[in-house]
């Protein structure tokens, strides 16, 4: 694209939108100026691209409805790069917000229709140097808003475990490749619960590691303070195996904090004899809890404790207003970073994709398909911005290290903290002209429990700990900021035990 030189009418009208009182002398006087300006922005048209450009060979198809039953899959293909490795054969799904050079990226949502990705995420091109073979892009959520199943432009990805049941979102068709068999690892994401709604409700492992231990590069954002990436799968070791792949600053995403991957398969077997697991109150309380599924968890509890861990009840008054803390940056900075600022956000030393840009600038021209929680979400961001700006953004992130440190004085006491995933079972898929009202409550309802550790930082990992009505329950553990491998041991003791 290029960039017209503007008119005296639209410098006119430039000034008068930005609240400047320009006379005419002065109008001409900066239009002027502004050609100066734009030529410099105009060049960068015809300088080389600092991407890397994108391999050769690379096909993809849409699969037929036949090959598609729960809906999970936007795309397959089956790209490798070698045969060895220490994920050698194993196949991968990546959720559809990660950018795979070459291949459709949507996003979920009708914005991004026709948008071929620009590179490979960091965690694409480490998963398949450790000899792992991506089958394809995995349906998510519009926008990756959503904790259920129902947003996608394209239609509801069900749950394999009950046809017409949620997958969970917003990795909602990662999860359910998992669980259906297609596939042995997955590529998730993580700002409210992406990762380990989806693994409760399907009956997975699923890992939101620390902030920055896994680069978030080439992936697609909601809000940098949130954004994490991490595995799915369907048992324990395969999920630390993936994590000590992807893990580890790339040298280009800032919030990497340097921690390099730990031994988290080493770490397995270490058992929990001595472990101090504190069951969150508050936790068993949130609301929409059904008692089944509270009883599931503490008798996982029990579990623990029988295997030799010191289990005991923890009250953590602020984790019932969390969303203090987790709305306001949620909503204002997806609102942002998503909208108002190219899909990718702005600020950072990052790596760009602007094709991504130019589409996401467009993103009106779609809002009237905008699912119901996007589109609250859009108004209320709009709505305080225009009456407070970024205040309550401020406020929201001042907030949040008054949670962190409520969840580091708990944990000062004990090593992991215990409680729920989600408060129910997958509920079943609202229909297509199910109320505003329904629609919204599917998407929001299961992520007490989850968004305060996005806002936090801590890791937590969904565990399958039984099951109510055929449905699986999910068991969230909790652990101090990089201790990865304390979770996955006593995860792991727990689905050996």
């Amino acid at each position: 694209m290029s960039l017209a030189p503007p008119t005296v009418e639209e410098v006119r009208v430039l000034a008068r939108d930005l609240g400047l009182s320009l006379g005419d002398e002065e109008i001409e006087i900066y239009r002027r100026l502004l050609l100066g300006s734009l030529g410099a922005f105009g060049a960068l048209d015809d300088a080389p691209s600092a991407l890397p450009p994108i391999p050769a060979g690379r096909r993809w198809w849409e699969p037929t409805k036949a090959e598609n039953p729960y809906g999970a899959w936007y795309v397959r293909c089956e790209i490798r790069t070698r045969d060895d490795g220490p994920l050698a054969g194993m196949r991968f799904a990546a959720k559809d917000n990660v950018m795979i050079a070459g291949l459709p990226l949507l996003n979920g949502s009708a914005i991004l229709e026709g948008y071929v990705a620009e590179m490979d995420a960091t965690i694409v091109t480490r998963l398949l140097d450790a000899g792992a073979v991506l089958l394809g892009k995995a349906h998510c959520e519009q926008l990756c808003l959503s904790g259920g199943s129902h947003t996608n432009v394209r239609g509801p990805v069900h749950n394999p475990r009950r046809r017409g049941r949620t997958s969970g979102g917003s990795s909602s068709g990662a999860a359910a490749l998992v669980a259906a068999g297609e596939v042995e690892l997955a590529i998730g994401g993580d700002q409210g619960g992406s990762i380990r709604i989806p693994a409760s409700f399907c009956g997975l492992v699923g890992m939101k590691p620390t902030w920055g231990l896994v680069p978030y590069t080439g992936i697609v954002p909601i809000e940098p303070s949130l954004d994490h990436t991490g595995p799915i799968t369907a048992g324990v070791r395969d999920n630390a195996r993936m994590l000590g792949v992807i893990a580890g600053p790339d040298g280009i995403d800032v919030r990497c904090s340097g921690v390099p991957a730990g031994d988290y398969v080493g770490a397995l077997e270490g058992g929990v004899a001595g472990l101090r697991v504190a069951l969150l109150r508050e936790g068993f309380a949130v609301p929409g809890t059904q008692a089944p599924v509270a009883a599931a968890v503490r008798i996982a509890a029990d579990r623990l404790a029988a295997l030799g861990a010191h289990v005991e009840e923890v009250s953590i008054p602020e984790h019932l207003t969390a969303g203090v803390a987790a709305l306001p940056l949620l909503v204002q900075g997806m609102y942002r970073t998503a909208l108002c600022d190219g899909g990718q956000g702005m600020g950072r030393p990052d790596l760009y994709a602007p094709g991504l840009h130019e589409r996401m600038s467009r993103w009106r021209e779609h809002a009237a398909g905008f699912s119901p929680i996007l589109k609250l979400v859009t108004m209320a961001a709009h709505l305080v911005e225009s009456r407070a700006g970024s205040r309550y953004y401020a406020l929201a992130a001042n907030q949040a290290w008054r949670l962190r440190a409520a969840y580091d004085r708990a944990l000062a006491g004990g090593d992991v903290l215990l409680l729920p995933t989600t408060p129910m079972v997958a509920p079943p898929i609202p229909a297509a002209d199910a109320p505003i009202e329904e629609q919204f409550q599917r998407a929001s309802e299961p992520t007490a429990n989850t968004i305060p550790f996005d806002v936090t930082h801590h890791p937590a990992i969904s565990v399958p700990c039984g099951e109510v009505d055929g449905l699986p329950v999910g068991m969230m553990l909790v652990g101090r900021h990089w201790e990865e491998a304390t979770l996955y041991r006593t995860a792991y003791a727990y689905e050996q035990g």
